[in-house]
């Protein structure tokens, strides 16, 4: 595809980014009630998507939402990875977080779960992760052994966003462990009041975020509840994480733009031994190659995404994309920091949080040397003679 994007792909950055410079990063650092978003301004930042026309923007039209494709996606969220104002994982004011795994459910699983969520009447809570198996799924040690009409699960899972408020938890666990990622796993749908499963621990970070640790012990789940064929979890993992990837990539985009937006207008108005900042070959080439590095990862994920909403097949370059967008805004937040001195390691600016974001977004939906480590065995395929 061409570089730019689609002139309704225009018109819809150019609305959320409106709608994050005057609605929502002038409230950012006090949008905050401890680690939630406040209800009074959630409830008016909901209000304000419904009128410029993007609620459920990333629902299937047949569910009431928008329907947009996967480039469409990117274009918001792009946009708001600009702000400090929103949760970096499970927050959105959009709508309820709806996982893709949920639009896969039979229909009478859609009545108990799916509608209820996409209401705001119900939330879920995604259970892949545990304490020995987090880039590496294959290797998960909780089970999901049949017993006639029902599945005892057992095992114990790590990193559980929003794991506290959850009405019930899609959870992957191992029905043959011989074939680990190849059929070995299958995903569940598991009501969080089901007689075994305890909140453990919320996992103290260094961002907003506050995991939890679940333990199941002996969990009967029905054989209805599965969701698809036994050793379909995995599929429906990636399913969800792939998109999720593409998320981080876009992401990325906007936490460098934003840095480069606070780096420039800093540097141009800060003099230090008679010179602007601006002035000072070392801060130019900082700020040169974050514009560049942004500029090129932005085509290639405008690129994927597109691809994508053609019915191409995106899997390897969702790992370029993500492994790419993580890394710039780590390095555009350092560098501004480094840019701005002092004042970018204080709250009075916003650099901070981002830097703390984004290095553990580099982490997580797969550590950037798992994902080069796949990618490997593309390369070598392709080149290898």
């Amino acid at each position: 595809m061409d570089y730019e994007l689609p002139e309704e792909l225009r018109m819809l950055k150019e609305t959320v980014r409106r709608f994050v410079d005057r609605e929502i990063i002038p409230i950012e650092r006090e949008a905050y009630e401890g680690h939630n978003l406040k209800k009074d301004v959630r409830a008016k930042l909901e209000d304000k998507a419904k009128e410029i026309g993007l609620w459920q923007f990333d629902v299937p039209e047949e569910y009431g939402g928008l329907g947009m494709g996967l480039l469409a996606k990117c274009v918001v969220w792009e946009e708001m990875g600009r702000t400090i104002a929103i949760p970096t994982r499970g927050g959105s004011v959009f709508g309820p977080a709806v996982s893709p795994i949920l639009y896969h459910l039979n229909d009478q699983q859609k009545e108990k779960y799916l509608y209820p969520v996409l209401k705001g009447e119900s939330w879920g809570c995604f259970a892949q992760t545990e304490p020995e198996a987090g880039g590496d799924p294959g290797g998960m040690r909780a089970t999901a052994v049949r017993d006639g009409d029902d599945y005892v699960i057992n095992g114990y899972k790590r990193f559980i966003t929003g794991a506290d408020k959850a009405d019930f938890a899609q959870v992957l666990a191992a029905t043959d462990r011989e074939k680990r990622s190849r059929g070995g796993i299958s995903a569940f749908l598991v009501d969080m009041d089901t007689p075994g499963v305890k909140l453990v621990r919320p996992q103290e970070t260094m961002m907003d975020d506050r995991p939890w640790e679940i333990s199941f012990d002996d969990v009967r789940v029905p054989v209805a509840n599965r969701i698809g064929e036994e050793g379909d979890g995995f599929k429906f993992g990636q399913t969800w994480i792939t998109a999720g990837r593409m998320r981080h990539a876009a992401r990325g985009l906007g936490v460098a733009e934003r840095c480069m937006e606070l780096s420039g207008a800093y540097a141009t108005q800060r003099s230090t031994f008679g010179a602007k900042l601006s002035e000072r070959q070392a801060v130019q080439f900082m700020m040169v190659d974050t514009w560049m590095e942004t500029k090129s990862t932005r085509a290639l994920v405008l690129n994927t995404a597109a691809r994508c909403d053609d019915g191409g097949d995106i899997r390897s370059d969702s790992y370029m994309c993500k492994i790419l967008g993580d890394e710039l805004a780590f390095r555009a937040c350092d560098k501004a920091m480094q840019i701005h001195g002092g004042i970018g390691l204080t709250t009075d600016l916003p650099i901070e949080k981002l830097w703390r974001d984004s290095r553990s977004m580099v982490i997580t939906e797969g550590p950037p040397e798992i994902l080069r480590m796949v990618l490997a065995r593309g390369f070598f395929r392709e080149y290898g003679g």
